[in-house]
């Protein structure tokens, strides 16, 4: 455990190596991107968050659309007997669906209000929306004409989970999902694959996250998938996390909202689909992939803000000439541009210490932050430290040659984060050529990692996952060509699968 007195000179209590889900907990409520809520399992997700958010909105949607997607809506309510056409569906979400049963509520004997008006038939408020976008779908696709159908969907969703945890898992969140419609299972296999490429580039070059692209094994598929593919990243506590989804439905959904188009001989045929998605989880994966005992760390393509500038002064009668310089500084930073936009800049003047403001903006994770006094006013400079460095590893630059440099040193803040995670999972990666080898790289005692073994997709061994409280996360699609012998089962000519412990 680490020291006490060490851990008591970070902003973030208890440090990571303390207590690591409570360092977490922690870290967004310091960097104020959301709260828990008065409803069950839900969050308030704050400006700073929601403004993260909507940067990954705005990327993600731009990606979508530049693949040929085009976004819609759809009801929030899905009748039960939509989610009955398909059993398999129904049965992986069963357990976590939110149900509505009454119209109104009415004045009750003791004055409060109870429900009434029992609905004939139940909705559930999506979990998620093949089966209502499929009824839809059933509508639209009549022939080989009108396919591909590529559809997005920006949406919040209802899980009725029961151990939550902000962003992570919340019983409401928001997400993307992408729903499309084939004349092929060529085709749709090849969609499938392009959303999940989208989804390896946005977490490699936006996020600065590592990412592994995989298979999951046929009991981690999403309900009904004939194939699901996953991007899987490593947190710092060397545990997994699933960033993003991408399924091949085959012609399961398709059958079960009868789905149907005239191919160009006149044939009548079942389309093939896919979903895929993504949700407000990035905000976690990204808080445990870069954060640190001093709170968030945030990529600058990300970021709401590139540069804060924190004006400092002690006399009153500094405050006009210092607040003027930070106003022009200001201007000169939004002229520049860094990834193709303005670069972003917030002059944080609040009536409040100088070095509580600093405090506050390193928690919040801000890239570059510029501390502006007398002094530096005299010298025509600023006072500039890297969120990527630590909080007293700053220096003096000149105020031009700052400005000219200030994209080139975001750029070189982005490119260190992604460095700097890709070596950490790589340091707790391990090719594991025995069950005993994997036992003991388990062990309660150890903090494991991403163990990559032969094995059979094969339930045999499930329950000693289980025990050791570990996952087969994906079949790794990049680098996996060998085959070798199961560790578990002994079965010859396995691929390698990826186990961790996970989220």
């Amino acid at each position: 455990m680490a020291n006490p007195q060490a851990q008591a000179k970070t902003a973030i209590t208890p440090t990571r190596a303390v207590d690591y889900p409570e360092w977490y907990q922690q870290v967004v409520r310091a960097a104020d991107m959301a709260e828990v809520s008065p409803v069950r399992g839900c969050m308030v997700i704050k400006p700073w968050g929601y403004a993260l958010w909507e940067n990954i909105q705005k990327v993600l949607d731009g990606m979508f659309k530049e693949t040929g997607h085009v976004n819609a809506y759809f009801p929030l309510l899905i009748p039960k007997s939509f989610l009955e056409k398909e059993a398999e569906h129904v049965e992986g979400f069963a357990k976590e669906c939110a149900v509505v049963t009454h119209h109104r509520l009415e004045a009750g004997p003791d004055g409060g209000l109870v429900p009434a008006g029992e609905l004939e038939e139940p909705f559930i408020i999506r979990p998620t929306s093949e089966t209502i976008i499929g009824a839809m779908f059933a509508q639209w696709v009549q022939s080989y004409r009108d396919l591909p159908l590529l559809i997005n969907q920006w949406a919040n969703v209802m899980r009725w989970e029961l151990r939550t945890r902000l962003f992570l898992r919340t019983a409401e969140f928001l997400w993307q999902e992408g729903h499309t419609c084939h004349a092929t299972a060529e085709e749709a296999i090849e969609e499938t694959e392009r959303m999940l490429g989208v989804y390896a580039t946005f977490a490699r070059e936006y996020m600065a996250m590592p990412v592994l692209p995989g298979k999951k094994t046929a009991a981690e598929r999403f309900p009904g998938a004939v194939e699901t593919y996953t991007i899987e990243a490593m947190m710092q506590d060397n545990k997994a996390l699933q960033a993003g989804t991408s399924h091949f439905l085959g012609q399961n959904f398709a059958k079960a909202q009868d789905i149907k188009f005239q191919t160009k001989t006149g044939a009548l045929e079942h389309v093939w689909t896919t979903s895929w998605g993504v949700s407000t989880r990035l905000i976690g994966a990204l808080i445990m992939t870069h954060g640190d005992d001093d709170g968030l760390v945030l990529p600058p393509r990300l970021a709401p803000k590139h540069v804060v500038i924190v004006p400092i002064w002690r006399k009153p009668e500094e405050e006009a000439s210092v607040m003027a310089y930070c106003r022009a500084l200001e201007a000169e930073l939004k002229a520049q541009r860094y990834d193709g936009e303005p670069v972003r800049v917030l002059v944080d003047a609040r009536d409040m210490n100088g070095g509580e403001r600093t405090w506050e903006q390193i928690k919040r994770g801000v890239p570059v932050r510029l501390e502006v006094g007398p002094r530096d006013i005299a010298n025509d400079a600023v006072f500039m430290g890297r969120r990527d460095k630590g909080p007293k590893d700053k220096v003096a630059m000149g105020r031009a040659a700052f400005v000219a440099s200030v994209a080139g040193l975001l750029g070189e803040i982005q490119d260190n984060l992604y460095q700097r995670a890709l070596a950490f999972r790589e340091a707790a990666t391990v090719r594991i050529e025995s069950a005993a080898d994997f036992e003991a790289f388990f062990a309660e005692d150890q903090p494991g990692g991403f163990a990559w073994a032969f094995a059979a997709d094969d339930p045999a061994y499930a329950e000693r996952l289980k025990e050791l409280k570990v996952s087969a996360r994906c079949i790794p699609l990049d680098d996996n060509d060998e085959l070798g012998t199961c560790i578990f089962t002994g079965r010859p000519g396995q691929k390698r699968i990826v186990f961790a412990r996970a989220y």
